[in-house]
């Protein structure tokens, strides 16, 4: 007897005890979002009460967690764009490649391309047409550069211009200085040198000016010590002048018989 009647007063307890405390309430979030290479996994809003009634004394513990994980990857950079090789395929071929990339966090891009050297072109026509014994046209291949142009015209021996060669081809050229491949640097030479020549026709004409101005004040000079010499000659000779005349004054006069 003692036996059931300890276990329904346990029941009891127990039953009341879950009538009476606080339900344990559990909200368990478990959320995954993927965007742009980034991953978020946030898991938390547990919350977890008990409550004791023992002997008219209640005691309540709260125990709130909440666990929050993120990982990021948005930071790892593409792989990387590489330019492509170019060859020119062959030594007489006068052409170089260029290539290049650029490479971002989000994209990368790269390309090249062919690129003809006319430098190098016309070099190898100026030697074909020597080769060939055209001496005139291999000159006037390399005179199409605007460098070689200057520098023949620097060096007294003008291009040749329509088969004319020598001061005839320079004749030309003057009288078409737009056909000149430096054109542009003959007009920056042309402008300097009519502003040096100005500057120094002006330091001329000041020189002169300053020279023409000091021979009249050494003649103005000049001029004025001849004239105080001659004054001062003239006042001499009045002086004697004057002395003779007061010599002839004071002789007697005599009558000779």
């Amino acid at each position: 007897m003692k036996f059931w009647t300890r276990n329904l007063i346990l029941l009891a307890t127990l039953i009341l005890i879950s009538v009476w405390s606080k339900p344990i309430i559990a909200d368990d979030t478990n959320t995954q979002t993927n965007t742009s290479g980034s991953n978020t996994n946030i898991t938390g809003g547990y919350e977890s009460t008990t409550t004791n009634n023992n002997d008219g004394q209640t005691n309540t513990t709260t125990d709130n967690s909440t666990t929050t994980s993120t990982t990021n990857g948005a930071g790892i950079p593409p792989p990387s764009a590489n330019s492509p090789s170019y060859s020119s395929m062959s030594q007489d071929v006068c052409s170089m490649g260029v290539s290049g990339s650029v490479s971002t966090g989000i994209v990368g891009i790269s390309g090249g391309k062919h690129f003809i050297d006319e430098n190098c072109e016309r070099i190898k026509l100026a030697k074909v047409l020597q080769d060939f014994g055209m001496k005139v046209a291999s000159v006037a291949v390399l005179c199409q550069d605007a460098r070689v142009h200057a520098a023949m015209q620097s060096a007294g021996t003008p291009c040749p211009f329509n088969g004319k060669i020598g001061a005839e081809a320079q004749a030309l050229w003057d009288k078409y200085p737009e056909l000149r491949p430096d054109y542009d640097l003959y007009l920056a030479k042309k402008e300097i040198i009519s502003k040096v020549d100005a500057e120094l026709l002006a330091q001329q004409l000041k020189e002169a000016e300053e020279e023409a101005a000091r021979v009249a004040a050494e003649e103005a000079r000049q001029a004025e010590i001849e004239a105080r010499i001659a004054a001062e000659e003239e006042a001499k000779l009045n002086e004697e002048i004057s002395n003779i005349d007061v010599i002839v004054d004071s002789e007697p006069i005599r009558i000779h018989e």
